[in-house]
């Protein structure tokens, strides 16, 4: 082997996930040669990055281009275009709700124009620049308008208002209305084999006794699906036993042919008697993230009990004593917090670019509120530090706020760990689905009175009427194992059954 001289080091002490093939180091021959080595080499990957990077900003660009394709700009007086902005991290399209601007007004340096429904609220978007708004292109109800899209055009000069609306004549974007339309399969000219039926297509041949000769299968392995059924029944395909009987045996006159098929027109119209309801973007995201979170998430579920008279006495004596009156479930938020705080590993997330557990620098309790929309999870930031009076408080605030439509971005992303309480129903106990990147949640079923054996005073046990409340974690298991889950679910029932581990 050649004896060479180590010139530059491209990949430091300490990398991690270096690709195979990608260059860590440079050697040279000579010695003299090291110094000819520019420092402004790097690694290889730098190179691809920014060659990567360079793509992807012709891409946008073109993307841009292609948004604004429809609006002819060389026509135009002077002009600015507003697109939808990306008023979350998260959000890629929005709803338009409302207009609080009208064409031909003026526009004052944040002024807000309209409210925009996101993937996690309804959201008022400031105008940055003065002028006046000369058109709309994506009016009001307008869904599904991707980020990046015209929405509106204003201008600097009110005499240039009209110019821009004979230009451009009609909106770029147009309100997306669910239309009704009768599902058509295509298939080859070749009739596909059945090699399988699904329980729902099953079934709806069963109810119209429909012969499966007549029917073409489209799913995988020559699967009959429910669709491929009610196509056929919609398209007039689709025939019955009877049908498709010998002929030799038994002849269909016309007249019973016809009768048949007006028998069978009302079950064909009662599968169409339906209404689709249109799903709010919050209720859209929160289904693409549940499902992502079960696919891609390890969850360990971890079930305990924790008697709930001493919170019961303690949040009496509160309204009592002191006239403060906080619910159950503020109390349940400070007790997790201070869990969290005396468990630090359970405070933490998976990196999953980094394939590692990072801590949280503080406690921020996200707790689940049902709204009309979807559900939204606003935060109670450090809430280990802060006194239950005072949670109480800013919980009733932020759920005000929830249910209007009003939280501020910063008021609900983030959050390290979760609460989700169906205490008010009767439920006893559930899993709930870890919401990313946290790596927890706490479900909270109701609390229930049970019997069991209590120590005396006199040290004999006796059977005792005692309230009882079911917790179940839901936990990330790469960042939670059994170890931390249980000493998180320990510290949480010491937490109950003294209250005053809370004041500390």
């Amino acid at each position: 082997m050649f004896c060479r001289f180590l010139a530059k080091i491209l990949i430091p002490d300490g990398s991690k996930d270096v690709p195979v093939g990608q260059p860590i180091a440079i050697t040279v021959e000579d010695a003299d040669d090291i110094q000819k080595v520019p420092s402004s080499v790097t690694e290889g990957s730098d190179n691809k990055a920014e060659n990567v990077s360079q793509q992807n900003l012709e891409s946008d660009v073109g993307v841009q281009q292609t948004n604004s394709s429809k609006i002819n700009t060389s026509e135009l007086p002077p002009h600015v275009i507003v697109d939808m902005p990306a008023l979350s991290p998260t959000m890629n399209q929005g709803n338009i709700s409302k207009w609080r601007k009208k064409e031909g007004e003026k526009i004052e340096v944040g002024d807000i124009i309209c409210e925009i429904e996101t993937d996690k609220a309804t959201l008022e978007f400031e105008c940055l620049e003065e002028g006046y708004l000369a058109k709309i292109l994506a009016p009001e109800g307008s869904k599904d308008v991707s980020v990046g899209q015209p929405i509106a055009i204003t201008v600097e000069d009110p005499a240039d208002i009209e110019a821009v609306k004979t230009s451009v004549g009609s909106s770029s974007v147009q309100e997306k209305k669910p239309v009704h339309k009768e599902a058509k399969n295509e298939f080859s000219a070749e009739t596909s084999t059945i090699s399988r039926i699904s329980p729902a297509a099953k079934m709806i041949i069963t109810e119209h006794g429909l012969d499966i000769s007549s029917l073409k299968a489209s799913g995988a392995h020559g699967t009959l699906l429910k669709g491929d059924v009610l196509a056929a029944i919609r398209s007039g395909t689709a025939s019955s036993k009877s049908s498709f009987k010998d002929t030799s045996s038994h002849k269909v006159s016309p007249k019973d042919a016809t009768s048949s098929q007006l028998e069978s027109k009302p079950a064909v119209q009662q599968l169409d008697s339906f209404e689709n309801l249109p799903n709010s973007q919050i209720r859209k995201v929160i289904a693409k993230r549940l499902l992502e979170s079960k696919q891609n998430t390890p969850h360990l579920y971890l079930s305990t009990e924790v008697t709930l008279d001493p919170l019961l006495s303690f949040r009496k004596e509160l309204k009592e004593q002191h006239d403060v009156k906080v619910s159950v479930n503020d109390i349940v938020i400070k007790a997790v917090a201070v869990a969290l705080r005396n468990v630090p590993e359970a405070n933490a997330f998976w990196d999953s670019e980094r394939r590692e557990i990072i801590p949280y620098d503080s406690i921020d309790i996200s707790i689940a509120v049902a709204t009309e929309k979807g559900l939204m999870t606003p935060i109670i930031r450090n809430a280990d530090q802060k006194t239950i009076s005072s949670i109480s408080a800013e919980v009733k605030d932020l759920a005000e706020k929830a249910r209007a439509g009003k939280l501020k971005p910063n008021e609900f992303q983030g959050g390290t760990f979760s609460i989700s309480n169906l205490g008010m129903f009767p439920v006893d106990h559930f899993c709930a689905i870890i919401n990313p990147p946290q790596a927890g949640i706490l479900a909270v079923g109701r609390g229930n009175k049970v019997v069991e054996p209590v120590t005396g005073s006199d040290g004999v046990e006796r059977p005792a009427v005692v309230n009882k409340m079911s917790l179940t974690l839901s936990a990330d298991h790469r960042v939670f194992d059994g170890k931390v889950g249980g000493a998180f679910l320990l510290a949480l029932q010491l937490n109950f059954s003294d209250i005053r581990r809370l004041m500390l």
